[in-house]
């Protein structure tokens, strides 16, 4: 599964769904509120290379680089066979104007090279949470991880030592303001304040309502575990105040799956998560899982009909999807031979219920692709010895996949034919997304080879054919060589053995 070279091909395709905004031309902008975070695309079409992004709030423009990106919330992702870049944002992301925890204002400047001129727009959008926010949350992006907590103070039924020993050490602490304490492995980490941490790029926040922690993947403070045999990344941060005799501290433990997914030879994708992924993230009474595909959920009817599978084993959650099922995007590529891969943009939600009936719910993106697979062509010689006419059949051409050229016997033909030509190809689409060509070319065509064979008293006719087809859009040419013969009875094979002896 190597991503950089998914992302590293086609970067110019241009098929985007036309959604209209305001100071935008149509058909190059989406932008839409999601359940938890909002989603902006920019077609690869209308900005010619990769755009760039900035958060505007009340205090100033911040770009939107690939390090503030994982500390404040945001994730870019440049997707070519969907053709666009999108950008994804956490509601809780670093300059999101937030009200009560319902309402959140997102403004942006992009910056494209429209029409060959750098040209920036200002993008605003207002969205409002479609499902009430769980006691706990935890999101699990492409470059961050993100845990919102509710602020209520509860006092769960059970208390670990660890908890205590954090307990002592903040309230040995002799300062007032809020100070992180990172645990890991039975060892903790020396108190720090927000500021501090927020330098080694933790962000803490405090809403109306709840407390967020964010963390970018591979912090000196995250550790990597292995669940039930999968990996983990895991950060525990103990954030605690202490106000005279009274110490309030609230754990904020983020964990994310770090499967990089796998296929096997029946054709399926897969992927697993632990059930549990941290004893704080329990699932004890009852696990939910729902999955999706581009950051849309189905509904489990939708699922099953293209063949997603969801299974439990020892703690685990297996997921395996059809390589090209419905949702995925499929890519040819020439290394010598054709070749295919597929991609599943991944959405998943587990809904974990503790012994305390307190709800988490975690979502996670990510991206997987199968290896490359072999997607050979074939040729059918379709020939009919009485027609007197070659009929050799092209299929299983996949649709980003054309026709270019063929030479006949070493003459170059290009596809379309000219209407002069003797010649016939025929393109045949097929309902699973691919297409055929079929070529004719008659017997005394000047092209073929022409032999009379004593032997059998006929006239011998030979065709060597080779395809010259190109991926698209990159134009990546490959070649595919057949090789027919026919025989005409004996007296049409003599009469034209005649008429070639005469020329």
């Amino acid at each position: 599964m190597v991503f950089e070279f998914i992302f590293g091909v086609a970067l110019l395709l241009s098929a985007w769904l036309p959604a209209k905004s305001d100071g935008i031309p149509d058909g190059v902008l989406h932008m839409e509120c999601r359940d938890r975070y909002f989603m902006m695309a920019v077609g690869l079409s209308f900005s010619g290379e990769e755009p760039h992004f900035e958060a505007v709030d009340e205090t100033g423009v911040y770009p939107i680089t690939e390090q503030y990106a994982a500390e404040c919330g945001y994730s870019v992702s440049v997707l070519p066979l969907q053709g666009h870049v999108e950008l994804r944002a956490s509601y809780f992301s670093c300059h999101t104007d937030n009200k009560d925890d319902k309402v959140f204002t997102f403004n942006f400047n992009l910056m494209a090279n429209h029409f060959g001129q750098e040209a920036t727009f200002t993008l605003n959008k207002t969205c409002s949470p479609s499902l009430p926010w769980s006691p706990r949350e935890v999101t699990c992006e492409v470059n961050y991880m993100e845990v919102s907590v509710r602020s209520e103070v509860t006092c769960p039924s059970g208390t670990k030592k660890d908890d205590w020993d954090a307990v002592k050490t903040a309230h040995s602490s002799t300062t007032s303001d809020w100070q992180v304490m990172f645990q890991r492995a039975k060892e903790q980490s020396i108190p720090t304040n927000l500021s501090e941490a927020h330098k080694h790029g933790y962000v803490f926040d405090l809403t109306d309502g709840r407390l967020v922690f964010r963390t970018p993947y591979g912090q000196p403070d995250s550790f990597s575990t292995e669940v039930n045999g999968v990996p983990v990344e895991l950060v525990h941060a103990t954030l605690f105040s202490r106000q005279s005799w009274v110490v309030l501290m609230v754990d904020l433990v983020a964990a994310c799956s770090m499967y990089e997914g796998s296929y096997d030879e029946n054709g399926y994708m897969m992927w697993k998560t632990p059930e549990v992924l941290h004893p704080l993230l329990s699932g004890l009474h009852n696990t939910q899982v729902n999955i999706g595909v581009n950051g849309e959920f189905l509904e489990q009817p939708v699922a099953e009909e293209r063949g997603y599978i969801v299974e439990k084993h020892n703690g685990t959650v297996q997921l395996s999807i059809p390589y090209n099922a419905d949702g995925g995007y499929r890519k040819s590529c020439v290394t010598e031979d054709l070749y295919e891969f597929h991609v599943f943009n991944l959405y998943l939600e587990q809904i974990l219920v503790d012994e305390d009936h307190v709800q988490t719910r975690l979502r996670l993106h990510r991206t997987w692709a199968t290896p490359l697979l072999p997607h050979p062509v074939f040729t059918h010689n379709q020939t009919v010895n009485e027609e007197h006419m070659f009929s050799v059949y092209l299929g299983d051409v996949p649709d980003d996949v054309e026709l270019a050229a063929v030479h006949l016997n070493g003459h170059k033909f290009t596809v379309p034919f000219t209407n002069t030509s003797r010649h016939a190809i025929t393109k045949v689409v097929h309902p699973n997304s691919t297409h055929g060509y079929t070529l004719k070319v008659p017997f005394d065509d000047p092209v073929v080879l022409q032999q009379f064979s004593k032997e059998d008293a006929a006239m011998q006719h030979k065709l060597d054919i080779n395809y010259t087809l190109t991926v698209l859009p990159e134009k990546e040419p490959f070649y595919h060589f057949a090789s027919v013969m026919a025989q005409s009875d004996v007296c049409k094979s003599l009469t034209l053995y005649l008429d070639l002896v005469e020329h």
